[in-house]
């Protein structure tokens, strides 16, 4: 462990006024331990990435920049979104950093085992997963879904590291392959196991938010979800096709059978029957037409080729 590498913690911000005091001071007092046990560099940073908040975010960012260097801002033209934010920080980190570690401003990571991964960097590995342990702080509902959504991503043929949100580390040989990505709907937590380098995890238990308000309710998190697999499986696709020929099937099943009772002379009383497979092979259609149409949306959207952020300003003087 020669602690002459710099490493940057990478922190996206919306509307974080009433946790940054205290997720910076918790922050500070993280890399000046890291420094004094000469396990990275002094020029180390704490970036924090502006999401286009509509509150004093940036203002505060900038207070805390003018009183210690160590304190380096981000500032994107609007709001873009988490994955969009946390990428440009980690972009911008790239050329300056020999390592990031990405984590959120509610500090709801446990930022003590910070030190683990960097230790397992020291070892050899370019990606290091903070995986949560349990989920202890979380309600039945969100514990339900999140699990439920982590299998199903895997029982996609996802490659996604179960219980890992966005903390992680990542060297710069990692940013550098995370670059090739080009792809406008970004789901971090799908392409950085597609990077292929070495890689660890460390697990931590989760903690409470201290403050302020989470921004991801759950019309984000199924907005989320759906990006999540509707960019890295086509297996949706492929159920509706088998969906769709096994309704052929039993079609031509009703066909024969139709013909069979009109031909021994009984006749078919009541539309019950018509009006429930109209309607189940209609609503079907519908499904089939939806799921096809997030293919196309994100087709339409890649074809664009619009730039993930724009950076508007950046704080970052050398120590």
């Amino acid at each position: 462990m020669t602690g002459n590498d710099i490493l940057y913690l990478v922190i996206p911000c919306y509307n974080e006024e009433a946790v940054l005091p205290e997720t910076a001071r918790q922050l500070l007092e993280k890399m000046d331990s890291l420094i004094e046990r000469n396990m990275i560099s002094k020029e180390s940073k704490i970036m924090f990435v502006n999401d286009g908040s509509k509150d004093r975010t940036w203002e505060l960012i900038e207070e805390l920049h003018g009183s210690n260097p160590i304190y380096s801002g981000v500032k994107l033209s609007r709001n873009k979104g988490h994955q969009n934010a946390l990428l440009a920080g980690l972009m911008t980190a790239k050329e300056k950093a020999d390592m990031t570690i990405s984590l959120d401003a509610d500090l709801q990571d446990d930022i003590h085992v910070i030190d683990q991964m960097v230790e397992k960097y020291y070892t050899g590995n370019d990606v290091v997963y903070g995986v949560r342990s349990a989920r202890k702080t979380d309600t039945f509902f969100k514990k339900f879904t999140a699990q439920s959504f982590y299998k199903m991503m895997q029982a996609m043929g996802v490659d996604i590291v179960y219980n890992h949100a966005d903390y992680r580390l990542m060297s710069r040989r990692a940013l550098e392959g995370l670059e090739e990505f080009k792809e406008v709907n970004l789901f971090l937590r799908g392409i950085v196991p597609l990077i292929g380098y070495p890689s660890d995890v460390v697990t931590y238990e989760r903690h409470e938010r201290f403050a302020g308000e989470s921004k991801y309710p759950l019309k984000k998190m199924l907005s989320f979800a759906t990006d999540g697999i509707t960019s890295f499986s086509i297996k949706p696709i492929r159920m509706i096709t088998v969906c769709g020929f096994l309704i052929f099937i039993m079609s031509i099943l009703m066909l024969l059978y139709s013909l069979a009772v009109h031909f021994t002379g009984h006749t078919i009383h009541g539309w019950t029957s018509m009006i429930v497979s109209i309607w189940a092979i209609g609503g079907l259609q519908l499904l089939a037409i939806g799921v096809v149409g997030e293919y196309i949306g994100k087709i339409y959207l890649e074809t664009k080729e619009r730039p993930k952020f724009i950076i508007e300003k950046i704080l970052d003087e050398k120590v």
